[in-house]
């Protein structure tokens, strides 16, 4: 008696599976996150101008096309040149380096490097879900080290962050 719960126990999801795919019934998941309505086909992304005072060469680009990657990868939403059902557009504001910490020799101890963005992000199916946002991130550095030693690095890290937050806030809605 035993025997036969187990083996019913084994064979029923075996047998509901074989006959789920019999059926032409097919079952997707998204781990992203992202929510993103079914009326929404298609993004557009124009390129991050520089309004910061210090200017990075190539920062505008890196930014646009990691964004453009990201919803590529992320979404199922076709990239058009312009006039996107939802489209995003933004400026670089800030790019500092500044001390952190001073030591005892009053000699800064760390250094902070940030980079600060301020998005638009236009949601023509929902305008309620249209946004302009700043984002800051930042990354700390020993100030023994030269900027020009660690800058490269510390963009591409804060870059991803910045990203990561303008998608974010754009389609998973926090």
């Amino acid at each position: 008696m035993v025997l036969k719960h187990k083996l019913a126990g084994i064979l029923l999801p075996v047998v509901l599976l074989i006959m789920a795919e019999s059926c032409g019934v097919k079952v997707s998941y998204k781990f992203t996150g992202a929510s993103i309505s079914p009326a929404v086909k298609t993004f557009s992304v124009a390129t991050f101008q520089n309004r910061a005072s210090l200017v990075q060469p190539g920062l505008t680009q890196k930014l646009t096309d990691a964004l453009m990657d990201m919803c590529k990868s992320q979404t199922n939403l076709e990239m058009v040149t312009s006039g996107g059902d939802v489209s995003f557009e933004g400026d670089i504001t800030d790019y500092r380096t500044q001390p952190l910490t001073v030591s005892g020799n009053e000699q800064a101890a760390m250094n902070r490097f940030s980079i600060t963005v301020k998005v638009r992000y236009v949601n023509n199916v929902d305008p309620d879900l249209s946004y302009e946002q700043t984002f800051t991130r930042y990354q700390d550095y020993d100030s023994a080290l030269d900027l020009s030693a660690v800058e490269a690095n510390l963009t591409e890290e804060i870059s991803k962050m910045l990203i990561e937050d303008i998608f974010n806030r754009a389609f998973v809605n926090w």
